[in-house]
């Protein structure tokens, strides 16, 4: 209706246009499209409203010329969601519901929307979707439920989002033209067999391009194809779609050249090696850090980058010692008085060798003590370190405002002798606690780019050398950091993590994918003592 003072005319209308059916009828249509929570797309679309215009009943032309509901249609009326088939629906029009005498507006709003290319994802953090009222005059308006909204970043609007999406698009296209589904093939067979160093980085974005190659393969109609190519995007984790500029590029690349196999598995290993992947090798340029400040400042995060050594309970643990005070439990008045130990009855039988997930499913729930025989060789021993303030935002990748997680680790790039954290070699040495890395501790949102890997802290175990650094590391960080990972990684090397000392969180660490072969002494129930050489995850 227009948005005018009065009527057109103070003559009753000609027809019945039944105008509030034909709003309910767009909303119900929204509400059924978009009750799965899809994502939503732009099309390149004609002038919409001059569409519907030309199709009303000439006698409803003038009445329905609105300057409110030309805008809702020129923002709003080109969206479409996308089926799993690559079918592109209106979400607003649909002329089966639509009253008389709108039914055929609606039908040529329908097919002008459905006919037209996709040219861009949607999003919107506006809780209501066009003016649903002016005066006595209702105006086509929706109210989307909260799952459909979009809330902006920090440093980002929704529209420099929706530009970046754009982007995305065109990069991942000339990234599927590049490289072969046959070449995508290999490189995801190679990933999975984990004959690759730090194979699970790579092999998550691996299995996303594959998918969506054989897809797009399996898809016959040209529009269908490039529409699931929009739904892929949409839906694609944070660089996913920038194939070429990550690691997964370099390899494919490398395939596509015919390397033999030893080449390529010696190139990856370079380019993953702790001190290059992700890593920016030249100092920030002044244009770098000026953007960092005004990130960090948007974000309210400086006090987040001040880190600390990691106590026990600020870990969540798969295990402590049976007898070990549970966390967060205030000293005891008899807590230097030590109770009657039981006599450990050693098994005479050789290190019984097993996987860490036999380990973890059949000895760690009757184990009351465990401990580690220290090799004199250097072996891959870790710190754990978390935020210094309780109050700081999050920055890491698996640090959510519903379930916080702050603790991040670090370790040395070919290991570190035992002396150095505090280690006597060639004698066992007690276990206090055992944990997975941080960013497996939410089961519903585990990062599995980051690889697998389990922690026996150590007691007394501490980093003795630590001078400075490795607070955290920059693809640790959310993908607001993703810019100025520069200026992170300078901050992170020169920046001093407080509390070495007082260090409650080092220990050994254990990787998915490597060869371990290293024993555990454990004493379970009634005494019995048993050794179990770990040579693997599984």
């Amino acid at each position: 209706m227009p948005d005018l003072p009065s009527p057109p005319t103070a003559q009753a209308l000609p027809i019945e246009d039944h105008y509030d059916e034909l709003l309910a009828s767009i909303r119900a249509r929204f509400g059924k499209l978009t009750k799965d929570k899809p994502s939503l797309f732009t099309t390149r679309t004609p002038s919409l409203y001059q569409v519907f215009l030309d199709a009303v009943p000439t006698e409803l032309r003038q009445v329905n010329t609105c300057s409110a509901c030309r805008r809702f249609v020129e923002r709003y009326g080109g969206l479409v969601v996308v089926d799993s088939a690559g079918k592109a629906r209106p979400a607003l029009w649909d002329p089966e519901t639509t009253p008389e005498p709108y039914t055929s507006a609606i039908r040529a709003l329908a097919k002008a929307v459905a006919e037209a290319p996709i040219d861009g994802v949607f999003l919107s953090g506006e809780k209501v979707w066009g003016t649903p009222r002016t005066g006595a005059w209702e105006h086509i308006a929706i109210t989307p439920s909260k799952d459909l909204l979009h809330k902006p970043t920090l440093i980002k609007t929704n529209a420099q989002i929706m530009a970046e999406k754009r982007h995305d698009h065109e990069t991942l296209l000339r990234a599927l033209e590049a490289f072969p589904i046959d070449i995508v093939k290999q490189a995801r067979k190679l990933l999975s067999t984990e004959s690759l160093y730090r194979s699970e980085a790579v092999l998550g974005v691996a299995k996303w391009l594959l998918d969506l190659h054989e897809t797009r393969a399996a898809t016959k109609n040209a529009r269908a194809r490039e529409n699931l190519t929009w739904l892929a995007v949409a839906r694609a984790p944070a660089g996913f779609c920038h194939v070429r500029s990550s690691m997964i590029g370099t390899l494919l690349e490398d395939l596509a050249a015919g390397m033999p196999f030893a080449e390529v598995k010696s190139r990856f290993a370079a380019k993953m090696h702790p001190l290059q992947y992700q890593r920016p090798q030249a100092a920030p340029t002044v244009g770098n850090l000026a953007r960092a400040e005004k990130i960090v400042e948007a974000l309210k995060s400086a006090g987040a980058l001040e880190r600390r050594f990691a106590r026990l309970d600020d870990i969540e643990t798969l295990w402590i010692p049976k007898h070990a005070k549970p966390q967060g439990q205030k000293p005891g008045v008899f807590d230097h008085l030590k109770p009657a130990s039981k006599v450990a009855v050693d098994v005479d039988v050789p290190p019984v060798t097993m996987t860490w997930e036999k380990f973890a499913r059949t000895v760690l729930p009757e184990a009351e003590r465990i401990e580690f025989f220290v090799p004199a060789a250097n072996q891959s021993y870790i710190a754990m370190v978390t935020a210094k303030r309780a109050d700081a935002p999050p920055i890491l990748q698996w640090d959510f405002e519903d379930r916080r997680n702050r603790v991040s680790s670090y370790v040395y790039a070919n290991g570190s002798p035992p002396a150095r954290w505090n280690l006597k070699p060639n004698v066992y040495h007690p276990v206090t606690a055992i944990a997975l890395q941080p960013w497996m501790w939410n089961p519903t949102k585990v990062l599995t780019h980051h690889g697998a890997g389990v922690i026996f802290i150590l007691e007394d175990a501490r980093d003795r050398d630590y001078k400075q650094g490795a607070g955290f590391f920059p693809s640790y960080l959310r993908s607001e950091y993703h810019e100025i990972r520069a200026t992170m990684e300078a901050y992170a090397q020169s920046a001093v993590v407080e509390g070495k000392d007082t260090a409650e969180a080092c220990g050994l660490s254990l990787v998915k994918g490597s060869t371990w072969n290293l024993d555990f002494r454990v004493t379970s129930k009634g005494g019995m003592r048993v050794v179990y050489k770990l040579d693997r995850w599984d």
